[in-house]
């Protein structure tokens, strides 16, 4: 497997083609190895445009979704990110290398676990992976510059709007299949807050995350 020509095809058919064409998020999708944070099992298969298995009923974010919302937030050198749903680390590390330090969160136990040795061996050291839950996002360390949802969700919740700084941002994809919308939700105010509709896509559900227009007959 020609994992270089892989990527390379990923950046020019998938990326580009969805209007990623920030240069400094190109080039670190070229740095970052995806092939190294997605399992063994699917490792010639890295560069698809598909949500990969990861096993426990999750899957990874498609390369082009991860791409943008790269691009999207803008992030910055100086700034203090949270990301809820780490699942492998990849999108974890791509942002370890645009910002100061950033928490992860993730319940499952054992991808906890893996993305941990994933980013060691990647050598990214200023991501902190936490085992628990996403929906209470991280208080103790707020607040936050940037807060990403690595899924969907029915709604934001208010708790981790309340965890951003004035001025800074939640990224996260909103609502229900088959109509959900990627949005940035900045806090201007104590109190305010400005949502930004960006793209249509359907990306699987975050965990713990499971409520909204659901039924079961």
């Amino acid at each position: 497997m020609n994992f270089e020509k892989a990527r390379f095809n990923m950046i020019e058919q998938q990326i580009r083609p969805w209007d990623v064409l920030d240069t400094s998020v190109l080039e670190l999708l070229a740095v970052v190895k995806r092939e190294d944070f997605v399992p063994a099992a699917h490792r010639d298969v890295a560069f698809t445009d598909v949500e990969l298995p990861l096993g426990h009923g999750r899957h990874m974010l498609p390369p082009r979704v991860e791409a943008r919302w790269m691009q999207e937030l803008q992030v910055k050198r100086h700034e203090k990110v949270l990301e809820i749903g780490t699942g492998t680390g990849y999108v974890a590390a791509l942002l370890g290398y645009k910002v100061q330090h950033v928490h992860t969160i993730e319940r499952d136990p054992v991808l906890a676990t893996q993305a941990r040795e994933s980013l060691r061996r990647a050598g990214v050291l200023n991501v902190t992976v936490v085992e628990g839950d996403g929906t209470q996002g991280l208080p103790g360390e707020a607040p936050f510059d940037v807060i990403l949802l690595a899924g969907s969700v029915h709604q934001v919740p208010q708790l981790l709007l309340d965890q951003l700084k004035i001025g800074g941002r939640l990224a996260a994809i909103v609502g229900d299949e088959p109509a959900m919308v990627a949005q940035i939700i900045y806090r201007t105010g104590e109190r305010e807050f400005r949502h930004e509709n960006l793209f249509e896509t359907v990306v699987e559900r975050l965990p713990g995350f499971d409520t909204g227009s659901h039924f079961h007959f």
